[in-house]
C-alpha cells in the first residue's frame, strides 16, 4: 500500500483499486459540512440585512437612509405636536379651535389632493399661526415610486401649497414614513427638509381617545415630535373626533408637567416661515 498512503487496496476480478478508509472520509465530510454552513451562514446574513433595510425604510427614527429630524435630546421640555393627511372637514377645524383654545401652534403636514379640494382650511391654518408642510400631492409609499413620481409628487404638493397659502415651511414627511436612499436626496434637491417623529399615537386605526392618550404618554420623554392625524389619505372626511379629544387631554396634562409645545420649525431652530401669514394678507 506504499503507493496510496490513508488508503487501503481492493482486488476484485483481478482489479486493484484504492479504497479510501473512514478517516479520509470523516475529512470529506468535514469539508462538505462546513460548506453547508458556510452558505447557511452567508444566507442568514443576507435575509437579516434586508429585513435591517425594510425597517430602515419605514423606521421614523432610522437614519441609515439619510438624516431626518426626528426630536431633540430626551429630558428637553419641549414637544411638537403634528398632524398627518390633512386638511379634513370637519376635524381639521375642531382641531383649530383646541389649539386656539389652549394656545398651542402645531405642524400640519398635508395631502396636495385635499389641499386643492378645500384651500381655505389650508389657509385657516396659515392664519392661525400653525405651520404647514408637505406629505405629498396623493400619499403613496414612495419606497415603492420612482424617481419621476417622487418628484412628482413632491412637487405637485408644493404648488398646491403655494397656491393656497403662498410662501410656507420647506417640511417635508414620506406618508407612512416611507423612503429609500433616493427619495431624501430628491427631497432635498427639490430645496426640502425631512421631518418624521419618534412617538406616534397610532390614531389612524380608529382608536378611542384614551387608548391614544395613553399610548402618547408612555412614549413621552422629553424633546418628541408626536404624530397624530387630522385626516385620512384614502378619502376626505376621515372620522378623526377621538385625535380632537386626545389632543385636549394631552396638551392640558403636559402643559401642567411644564412642557411647552412648539412648531417643528421652532424646535429645530429655524423661523417658523411667518412670511405664511403675510402671504395671506
Amino acid at each position: 500500500m506504499a503507493g496510496y498512503p490513508g488508503r487501503a487496496l481492493c482486488a476484485i476480478e483481478g482489479i486493484v483499486t484504492p479504497v479510501f478508509t473512514t478517516e479520509t472520509q470523516r475529512h470529506r465530510e468535514t469539508i462538505y459540512n462546513r460548506g453547508i454552513m458556510g452558505s447557511f451562514a452567508f444566507g442568514a446574513g443576507v435575509a437579516v440585512a434586508a429585513v435591517a433595510l425594510g425597517y430602515q425604510s419605514k423606521s421614523p427614527t432610522g437614519q441609515w437612509f439619510g438624516r431626518t429630524f426626528t426630536g431633540l435630546k430626551r429630558g428637553t421640555k419641549q414637544l411638537a405636536l403634528t398632524y398627518d393627511d390633512g386638511p379634513n372637514d370637519p376635524h381639521t377645524l375642531r382641531l383649530l379651535e383646541v389649539l386656539a383654545r389652549q394656545n398651542v401652534k402645531a405642524t400640519f403636514f398635508l395631502i396636495g389632493r385635499f389641499v386643492r379640494q378645500r384651500p381655505d382650511i389650508a389657509r385657516k391654518l396659515v392664519r392661525a399661526g400653525h405651520v404647514v408642510a408637505n406629505h405629498t400631492f396623493s400619499h403613496p409609499n414612495l419606497i415603492f415610486a420612482s424617481a419621476r413620481e417622487t418628484k412628482m409628487q413632491l412637487r405637485d404638493c408644493e404648488q398646491a401649497l403655494s397656491d393656497a397659502v403662498g410662501e410656507h415651511s420647506r417640511l417635508f414627511r414620506p406618508p407612512f414614513g416611507g423612503r429609500r436612499p433616493g427619495t431624501l436626496k430628491i427631497a432635498r434637491a427639490l430645496g426640502l427638509e425631512p421631518a418624521m417623529w419618534n412617538v406616534a399615537g397610532r390614531d389612524w386605526k380608529g382608536k378611542p381617545a384614551e387608548y391614544i392618550e395613553q399610548r402618547v404618554r408612555g412614549k413621552i420623554r422629553g424633546g418628541d415630535v408626536i404624530l397624530l392625524h387630522d385626516g385620512g389619505h384614502e378619502s376626505f372626511g376621515a372620522d378623526r373626533s377621538q385625535t380632537v379629544i386626545a389632543t385636549d387631554r394631552l396638551i392640558a396634562r403636559f402643559k401642567s408637567e411644564g412642557y411647552e409645545f412648539v412648531t417643528v420649525p421652532e424646535m429645530m431652530g429655524q423661523r417658523a416661515v411667518s412670511s405664511q401669514q403675510s402671504a395671506l394678507r
